[in-house]
């Protein structure tokens, strides 16, 4: 049944918004959760789980479960087709979790709808928010169907298209451009590549990551000009034949499922408006470069729960207003470092032998090797945390 009041309503199922409300749910607090899709999707894009993710995921209950549906990689590689330019351990990470964790997105959600599951909260589908009016108490949320319900908090956890932002009245700043184009793929491969780590390509053409999920299963994701709605196995082929290793090429033998997308540089204007916070993609998205985008939402969402469930137990609401200080500067990092690594991988042909000369001097140097390494695994300052 359809609630007319609650303390919170989450609005989007991703994994942003599961961890959301499973983080409240550990604290006691049951938020109403919502989605326009009347079925989680089974496909998706991300594809790892940080191990400074994993370390915020082990605080709800989340991080074990993850782990036995996950891959673990160890190493993070950067090749000029069969020549290794940098490799970066993760052996050596401050962390129980000394890996990235290779997964789909599809799992993770899994995994966090379960928890939900478990701690007595649920997903209502589908329901597509049309309208918020907003007041000093709380808000009051209409959807496409005629429901209506009176919350305290309205967390917008609706990607980059947010209907809450929106309906906020938030900026989402950002270049006018139509943004980088991708395409993605889950292939099964025949490949010499070893399988407990992944590999950056750097080619005149474009980066292409080869990355390995359970299963067998390889996820491709490369940047093209222009990428085809429909693309078949014929054009992964054709980006591992001219990216991709050479002695030894791989050769596509099944494609599971294929997508594109186009992504942004943007910020929220704020992470806060009144009654409304957001997190994840409504409130940033960037590049896929480095893999940090749903793990920095994940982030956000663990953050954001605990902030929520000490106001709700009479903390004052500035306790938000840290949120978003401590969140904004975050997501510009990322914003700033997703950027410099796409920025790294698409020199023009004069800049490429320098580019390659520097990444195989830092592989040379542990030190240099350890702090990419860190930077990657996403560990975050305690800034703005909750007490528990």
């Amino acid at each position: 049944m359809f609630p007319e009041h609650t303390d919170v309503l989450v609005v989007g199922a991703g994994p942003t918004g599961l961890a959301v409300a499973a983080t409240l749910a550990g604290h006691g607090v049951r938020a109403t959760v919502v989605d326009r899709l009347a079925t989680p999707p089974v496909t998706s894009r991300a594809a790892v789980v940080h191990a400074g993710t994993l370390e915020v995921l082990d605080r709800i209950g989340v991080a074990a479960p993850l782990v036995s549906r996950g891959l673990p990689a160890n190493r993070f590689t950067v090749r000029d087709r069969d020549r290794v330019l940098l490799t970066v351990p993760f052996g050596r990470l401050p962390s129980r979790y000394p890996y990235a964790l290779m997964v789909s997105q599809s799992e993770t959600e899994a995994v966090l709808a379960d928890r939900l599951t478990a701690l007595g909260g649920r997903v209502l589908r589908p329901y597509e928010l049309t309208g918020l009016a907003l007041d000093d108490g709380g808000a009051t949320a209409r959807f496409a169907g005629g429901e209506t319900v009176r919350a305290r908090w309205v967390v917008g956890a609706d990607g980059m298209h947010s209907t809450v932002r929106e309906l906020a009245g938030i900026d989402f700043g950002g270049p006018a451009d139509p943004g980088e184009s991708f395409l993605l793929a889950d292939v099964r491969v025949d490949s010499a590549l070893p399988r407990d780590q992944t590999a950056l390509f750097l080619a005149p053409q474009g980066p292409l990551v080869w990355a390995p999920l359970p299963d067998g299963v390889v996820r491709l994701v490369a940047a093209v000009a222009d990428a085809p709605r429909d693309p078949d196995a014929a054009r992964f082929q054709a980006l591992l034949d001219e990216r991709g290793p050479a002695r030894r090429p791989d050769r596509v033998t099944e494609l599971l499922w294929r997508s594109r997308f186009r992504v942004h540089h943007r910020i929220a204007g704020a992470y806060r408006a009144g009654r409304v916070v957001l997190a994840g993609d409504a409130a940033h998205v960037h590049s896929p470069a480095g893999g940090q985008g749903m793990n920095l939402g994940l982030r956000d969402a663990v953050a954001l729960g605990d902030a929520l469930a000490a106001v709700l137990a009479g903390r004052p609401a500035t306790v938000l207003d840290g949120y978003a200080l401590a969140r904004r500067p975050l997501a510009e990092e990322v914003l700033g470092f997703s950027d410099r690594l796409t920025r790294l991988t698409t020199l023009p042909p004069a800049g490429r032998p320098l580019r390659d000369l520097l990444l195989r001097a830092a592989s040379l140097l542990p030190p240099a090797r350890q702090r990419l390494a860190v930077r990657l695994a996403g560990f975050e300052p305690d800034r703005g945390a909750i007490p528990r």
